[in-house]
């Protein structure tokens, strides 16, 4: 493992980490009243677009995956069109576990559904971005020992750190304490942010701890 590997994934993470704090304080100079509790789902929407945006970005900027086949026009249309369509049903699947877990199903329908799509901006954009629309390798880093480097070991760590803080954000709900970032789904939107931050933060570091233990297939 070379350190110029962690330190581009630092990077890279702080980029993201940055995106992340642009969407609380850009927005307030265009749009009126802006706050995270009170305009909720623009703040949401303007958070998602943002880290998709620097991650795609990011992504082909680092190339941790190349690939070294040329792949024509079409190949690369019909992958972004995979990918899309592997977002969408990312959204639908994670709203659907909400409904079972609780949420309501028809009344704050469109809340439930934004909450499954800035999770799946903090899990499946990632995803899609470093390995592209390909379950199998998706299965292989999430197994035990699977992953080929520093970059998946990451995907691992933020991934597992997103759900984390959204499960963790549900815990404030049912208290009555009458709070207005207790209100759906606020909390759990809040939880998946700080999840997603602070795997974006812990990665890194732990990696550049255990470099000497961790070793990757491809090595």
């Amino acid at each position: 493992m070379k350190d110029t590997d962690i330190k581009k994934l630092l990077y890279t993470h702080l980029l993201c980490i940055f995106s992340i704090i642009l969407s609380v304080f850009i927005p307030s100079f265009f749009l009126e009243n802006f706050s995270i509790l009170e305009t909720h789902l623009t703040w949401l929407y303007i958070c998602s677009v943002s880290a998709t945006a620097v991650n795609l970005v990011l992504y082909l900027v680092m190339k941790p995956n190349v690939s070294s086949k040329r792949s024509s026009l079409s190949y690369k249309v019909t992958r972004f069109l995979k990918c899309c369509i592997y977002f969408l049903t990312s959204c639908f699947f994670f709203h659907v576990i909400f409904v079972l877990y609780g949420a309501p199903l028809i009344e704050l329908a469109l809340e439930t559904f934004s909450l499954a799509v800035i999770l799946s901006t903090f899990t499946t954009v990632p995803c899609l971005c470093l390995l592209g629309p390909n379950l199998k390798a998706w299965l292989r880093i999430f197994s035990r020992n699977g992953v080929t480097s520093v970059w998946e070991n990451s995907l691992q760590i933020t991934t597992i750190s997103s759900f984390v803080g959204i499960w963790l954000g549900a815990f404030p709900i049912p208290l009555d304490w009458g709070r207005p970032w207790q209100e759906w789904p606020i909390s759990c939107t809040l939880g998946a942010t700080f999840g997603y931050v602070a795997g974006l933060v812990i990665s890194p570091l732990w990696i550049y701890w255990n470099r000497k233990k961790l070793t990757y297939k491809n090595n």
